[in-house]
Parts: structure tokens; sequence; C-alpha cells
């Protein structure tokens, strides 16, 4: 069950942590609780599940990453949670997921992101991943991003505050 206290947690981590030694401590600061109290509340909500993944926005850009491709591909239904396993162990691709497909004029459920310093870099990885995963022959395009979005997780409300914006880097 999620109480008053657990939506200020919310509130306090979803913009980032605090650049800090201790964040969940300074964290712990803010909200009148102790760091392990903070910690602890975090684990319960991501056992049950109101928290998905804990992870860090990379600016990739800012490190010189300039080249980024989103890779959709068409799995076979009964190979694409084994595929996505393989792939997302590469060390290059930086997420990898599975949509729906939509119907003919969308046919990929398979997507992954490659972040590089040149296109060419890029599709070196790819024919890499097609080599080492065996997707020769499978239907696929590479969708080069052509501009930089602001980068950040969802932000949530409580009710009766007002709509906080939501964003998908």
């Amino acid at each position: 069950m999620i109480d008053a206290i657990d939506f200020q947690l919310i509130a306090a981590v979803q913009a980032g942590l605090p650049i800090a030694a201790r964040p969940y401590a300074a964290i712990a600061a803010q909200l009148a609780l102790s760091e392990r109290e903070v910690i602890d509340r975090l684990l319960s909500l991501k056992a049950q599940g109101l928290i998905k993944r804990w992870g860090v926005v990379v600016k990739h850009r800012q490190l010189g990453y300039r080249a980024n491709a989103m890779i959709v591909m068409d799995i076979p239904d009964e190979r694409v949670a084994a595929l996505g396993r393989q792939i997302s162990q590469l060390s290059f691709v930086n997420l990898c997921y599975q949509r729906p497909r939509q119907g003919e004029t969308w046919p990929y459920n398979l997507y992954c992101m490659i972040h590089g310093k040149s296109r060419e870099r890029v599709m070196q990885q790819w024919a890499a991943l097609q080599q080492s995963c065996g997707l020769t022959g499978v239907a696929f395009e590479v969708l080069f991003s052509r501009r930089c979005f602001k980068q950040r997780g969802a932000l949530y409300r409580q009710a009766g505050q007002p709509q906080l914006e939501a964003s998908h880097g």
C-alpha cells in the first residue's frame, strides 16, 4: 500500500537523484526520514511494481555520441523473447524491447537502440549484431535520429495537485 510519504518520496526522486556522496541520505534529510527508510521504501515500491525500473538518463550527445539509431525488426513471435535477451547483452546496445506489430503498415516487433560516434560505427555494430544473433534475412529498418529531444523520465502527480508534464527520452 502506498501512503503520503511514498508520494513525497516519488516526487523527490522522479526528477533525478541529487548529486551527492550519499543521495539517499540527502533525500532522507529533505523528507525527515532516515536513509535506511528511504532505501526500504524505494525497494518496497519496486517490489509492489509501482516503480518498474531505476535507471540513468545519459546525455549521449554531450559525450560525443552523435549517431543514434533505433533498429526495428520483424522477429518470429516464438523467438522474440530469447533474441531480445541475447541482443540486450551486447555492450553497444543501449536498450532492447518488444512492441506489438501494427498490421501491414508496421510489421516490426523488436526494437533496439544503438548510440555511436558516427553513422558508420553504428552500422558496423548493427552488422556485428546481425552476425552474432543470426539475423540474416530478418526484415528490419535502421532509423537514425534527426534531432535530440529533452531526455528524462515521466513525471507523476498526486490527486489534487496540478498536472505535471510527462515526457519520454
